[in-house]
């Protein structure tokens, strides 16, 4: 499996009470509705793109549209959330690591798993490494502990 790491990220929040959000994408999708005129234009195109629902983010793709559900099997309380694709055409997880830095700040690390043929890989590959150093980036920006 291929993995596509953002840089790290520090968020002034605890790990806890970001993974509780991060665990309930209807939180999210509820702040972004409220604060939508504090998002610059930028971030308001790649949001466009994405579309959270209680247990599940759906984004758009070079693939189409990716349903990437909550895998909670796979998440670890307060180190790592991640989510798993429904319905694509290769497996894909979105994990997000979190790494505790103090008692009120984080160091996040977003990450795209995918099972790529290697013909595929190669045509691919720099929008996925730019996706998710934005997605890095977005999270970042998340005021978690106002969610």
């Amino acid at each position: 499996m291929e993995s596509f790491k953002s840089n790290p990220h520090l968020i002034e929040c605890d790990a806890a009470t970001i993974y509780s959000k991060l665990t309930n994408p209807s939180l999210i999708k509820n702040q972004i509705e409220a604060n939508a005129d504090k998002i610059d234009d930028e971030a308001r195109q790649h949001l466009d793109t994405v579309h959270f629902s209680e247990d599940a983010i759906a984004i758009q793709s070079p693939m189409g549209e990716v349903t990437l559900s909550l895998d909670k099997q796979n998440s670890i309380e307060g180190q790592r959330v991640v989510y798993t694709a429904s319905s694509s055409p290769v497996p894909i997880n979105m994990v997000i690591n979190l790494e505790k830095q103090d008692d009120e700040k984080t160091m996040s690390t977003a990450e795209l798993q995918l099972e790529l043929p290697f013909f595929l890989r190669k045509m691919v590959e720099g929008q996925l490494k730019e996706g998710a150093e934005r997605f890095g980036e977005i999270l970042a920006r998340i005021p978690f502990d106002r969610i």
